[in-house]
């Protein structure tokens, strides 16, 4: 069946409705042939007439022209990938969602300006240039494009971790454990000179409410200090991380507490002390040792201005529990000369490198006598001060090498070295004489004067 049309437009629409496709013919001499008058036409002509349209077969292709992308539009598809359900946030899921933010992936691109770098008049170019047209022109190609559009967005993104110098990171990169805060506030008139301020924990907890629900704060826990013996800890809880680590700051600044130091760098003694399950020993070390201790620990230290300490904790780790250990510790701790009046005897320390000579660094005012001893009494300082409590120790095993018979021999050659002015030093403090790995099995050589004959 056709139709009969007037217009090359009316042409296309019928073809369009009888789904024949169009052969390379001029549309003006295929509207001429089929524009029929009133008068009649022979058979032959008529014939002639339809071999001028030839209908063709049209080619299927499934093809879904809708996608979920091009449905939705952009805001919708950046919330599936960005967003929590309710559901997941009960269940503490996406906690790190907030760092991912929606980019525009429009921006830096520009109409007229692809990845080929043409002039186009009217697009990328006006279309007269003074008095003379502009053509269209092909650029040299711009290697840096992709990777300027990669940088800018980028540079979308909302959230940028932080970069702190090395001496400002605390326990953890840029977590806040470990970092300082500042003095505490100023108290009216009253301002924290010299006072620094370190966090030590920052967490999230939740309160189930009847009426609310599941209730988030943040809490803080901090400790600030001179430098100079002068330290206390605080806790603070409020919505956001700041506001809790200013009232935990502020708090701390209330409630602090002297500690004596020993020459200004350590303990006096040893000690043992106990909170909750948390277990502390405590030694005392030298100048220049350093601190070797629980990160928690060390941060009170530094603030306190503690610079030479070794701590081995022992049961749970918990920040809290450590630091009031430690805390407790540092107030039971006593002096030199108070131990030596609660004791009624000199206090003598013995140090490797004042090659082991005695130096007495407290006495009482009145000094028993040895009679008076009991039989039973601690003189050790260590094991005074520690309470009884001993220290966990791994067991050692001697060296595999020692049973070797090149370890006898290697004894031997270093046999002569045992008269040194140090070694003998050192050998009278620890044993009271001077001595060889061959003294329990020949004990007829001992040095000293032998048993003289009756």
């Amino acid at each position: 069946m056709f139709r009969i049309v007037s217009s090359g437009d009316s042409l296309l629409r019928a073809f369009a409705a009888l789904n024949i496709g169009r052969q390379t013919v001029p549309l003006c001499s295929a509207a001429r042939a089929l524009h029929f008058t009133s008068s009649h036409k022979p058979a032959k002509e008529e014939n002639s007439d339809r071999t001028l349209l030839q209908p063709v077969v049209p080619t299927l292709c499934n093809v879904r022209q809708t996608s979920f992308f091009n449905k939705l539009p952009a805001e919708q598809i950046w919330k599936g990938v960005i967003s929590v359900s309710n559901a997941g946030k009960k269940r503490g899921r996406g906690k790190g969602s907030g760092r991912i933010t929606a980019k525009d992936l429009n921006r830096g691109q520009v109409i007229g300006y692809g990845k080929a770098n043409m002039v186009w008049p009217g697009l990328s170019a006006p279309v007269i240039r003074g008095r003379e047209l502009v053509q269209q022109q092909k650029l040299p190609e711009d290697k840096e494009r992709e990777a300027k559009l990669r940088r800018i967005r980028d540079e979308m993104v909302n959230f940028k971790r932080l970069k702190l110098s090395p001496l400002e990171r605390g326990w953890s990169g840029s977590k806040m454990p470990g970092r300082s805060i500042g003095p505490p506030d100023a108290i009216g008139e009253d301002e924290f000179v010299g006072f620094d301020t370190k966090c030590l924990e920052l967490k999230a907890v939740v309160n189930m409410k009847g009426n609310h629900g599941r209730k988030r704060r943040v809490s803080a826990m901090v400790v600030t200090g001179n430098g100079n013996g002068l330290a206390g800890f605080g806790f603070g809880k409020a919505i956001e991380g700041r506001a809790a680590l200013r009232q935990a700051k502020n708090r701390a600044g209330q409630k602090l507490m002297h500690f004596d130091l020993c020459n200004g760098h350590t303990v006096f003694h040893d000690f043992h002390c106990q909170f909750g399950a948390t277990k502390l020993f405590v030694e005392r070390k030298p100048e220049g040792f350093g601190l070797k201790c629980h990160r928690a620990i060390r941060t009170v230290c530094e603030v306190l201005g503690i610079k030479d300490l070794r701590a081995k904790c022992e049961g749970s780790t918990n920040v809290q529990h450590v630091v009031k250990a430690f805390f407790i510790g540092l107030l039971q701790q006593k002096d030199h000369q108070k131990i030596a009046e609660e004791k009624g005897l000199h206090v003598v320390e013995f140090r490797p490198e004042n090659m082991n000579f005695p130096k007495v660094v407290a006495s009482p005012t009145v000094c028993r006598t040895e009679e008076q001893l009991e039989n039973n009494e601690i003189l050790d300082f260590t094991q005074y001060c520690m309470d009884g409590k001993i220290q966990l120790q791994k067991k050692k095993f001697p060296p595999f090498y020692t049973k070797f018979r090149s370890w006898d021999i290697y004894q031997k050659k270093q046999e002569y070295l045992r008269n040194q002015d140090k070694v003998r030093l050192r050998m009278m403090a620890e044993t009271g004489e001077v001595r060889s790995f061959l003294t329990e099995k020949y004990p007829e050589c001992r040095m000293g004067p032998g048993a003289k004959d009756e």
